[in-house]
Parts: C-alpha cells; structure tokens; sequence
C-alpha cells in the first residue's frame, strides 16, 4: 500500500481538517490582480509574499482560511514539492481584488521542505482542503543536504529546529559540536518574553542536555513544566571545553541569572 501524505501530516502533529493546502504555479502575471507571478529562479523571500497575497474573490479563496497552510510548488504535470508550512494570523489588507494575510513560516514539516514530492491529482486545482490532499501519493523523498554548523556563537533554534537536530541525518556535524561542549544555555519562552538559564556541567554535553528538552519539552525542570514548548527558543550563552571544572560552569550560571534577573523576572527558581 503506497504512502499517503495523511500519516506524515498526522505525524507532525498536524491535523489534515484543520488545514489548507496550497499549490503555486509557475505564473507570469495574474489576470485577476495584474500582480507577477513565480518564476523557476523566484526567491524565498517572493514565494513567502506571494503566499501572504491571496485573491479577494470568494470563488478563488475561502473567506475564513484555517490557521495553517501547507504550501507546494508545481513541479510537472502531476507532482508538487512541499516549500514550507505556514500559520495565518489573520487578515490585515483587502483592496477588493487581493486580500494580504499576516503569515508566518512555523517549524512543521522543515525537515522535508524540499525534499517532500506528492502526486497532485487535479492539475487545474491550486488549493484544496488537508481532508482532500491527505490521500494524495508521496512519490519521493529526497536524500537531505548537509546543513553546515554555523558555530556556537549562531545558533537561535526554535524547539521544532532543534529536536530536528537531535535526530535527522543532515545535522550530524551540529550533533558532534554539541557532544564536544559543556556550557550555559539560555532559553526563551517567546510567548512571555521570559528567560531560563541553565548548564551543562561535566554529567552531560550540551547534546545530552538539550536531548532532556527534545525528548519531554521541560528537560525535568519544575519551572519549564506546564509551558508549552512550541514556543521556546534555545541558545548558547558561553561554551566550555570538558575539562573546565564544574565550579567554573556553575559560577557562570550563577553571572547570566544575575545579568538577565531570571530569578526574579524569569523562569529560575533558584
């Protein structure tokens, strides 16, 4: 029985009746809106507008969008390529002839951005419910491209990015990074804006640590439980090498929750 794109939505976590699935096709310009269309060269950047810019025509798009919209590229006749996943905010321009969404890009599905080919049975369909596109065939998944480690000072990974780079194969140079490091980390809970300094000490890598978090969103942290962890974001604040001792570590814990008041303002309790 050939695999459906059904599972891997529900697997995401994402529920395909509670979506809107969208694919873009290489256009010149729109009759409709006069606006120019895609092109094979067409940036991230255009394709993320294009998506945002939707006609005002209740023919050609629903008047109350779900939240989530799952956005492919034509690639032939019959098959579409997964571009990214993104989540609608809402409505905040309407001219009469194209309506403007407030979209952003979220983390669901990254790990096959690219990667992910259907088969698209209806070639003059160009959206479709998630309950509809959940039958569609997978007919490939590409083998992913290294991503190269931009170094420790880089890394700002939202919690979906960073259990991506706990386990898929394209980030096995981070994962060697991380398991050669002890440090302070700091995450964010981007929902309150409130901060949570934490270590790795000597018992465990920043790999092993951050492994805690991916695998349960608290990491065993009283302070973290209950938060959801979709809206945590993960950086290194100071690195160490293995043989730095504990105290040292644990003073520099100590200077971050100072510096960013933690305690009293954030998510440390002690």
């Amino acid at each position: 029985m050939p695999l459906t794109f059904g599972p891997i939505l529900l697997d995401a976590g994402i529920d395909p009746a509670r979506i809107l699935v969208i694919r873009h096709a290489f256009v010149q310009e729109h009759e409709e809106s006069g606006l120019r269309g895609l092109h094979a060269d067409s940036t991230h950047s255009e394709i993320f507008d294009y998506t945002r810019q939707q006609s005002a025509d209740a023919r050609r798009f629903p008047v109350s969008p779900p939240g989530i919209w799952v956005v492919f590229i034509r690639e032939g006749g019959d098959r579409a390529r997964l571009w990214s996943v993104v989540e609608n905010r809402g409505e905040v321009a309407n001219t009469g002839v194209l309506r403007t969404f407030d979209v952003v890009e979220t983390g669901h599905l990254a790990d096959l951005r690219s990667r992910l080919v259907i088969e698209w049975k209806s070639p003059r369909t160009w959206r479709m419910s998630g309950t509809a596109a959940a039958s569609y065939a997978v007919m490939s998944i590409a083998d992913a491209e290294p991503v190269p480690f931009p170094g420790f000072g880089q890394l700002l990974l939202d919690y979906s990015t960073m259990q991506a780079v706990l386990r898929e194969p394209r980030y096995a140079s981070w994962r060697t990074a991380l398991s050669s490091v002890l440090g302070v980390y700091l995450i964010t809970d981007t929902r309150s804006g409130k901060h949570y300094v934490g270590r790795a000490n000597g018992k465990e890598s920043v790999r092993q640590r951050w492994g805690a978090y991916a695998a349960n969103g608290h990491g065993g942290n009283v302070e973290l439980r209950g938060l959801d962890p979709l809206g945590f974001r993960f950086s290194l604040l100071r690195v160490f090498d293995p043989s730095t001792p504990p105290r040292e570590i644990d003073a520099a814990e100590r200077h971050f929750k100072d510096a960013l008041d933690s305690r009293r303002h954030g998510l440390n309790r002690n």
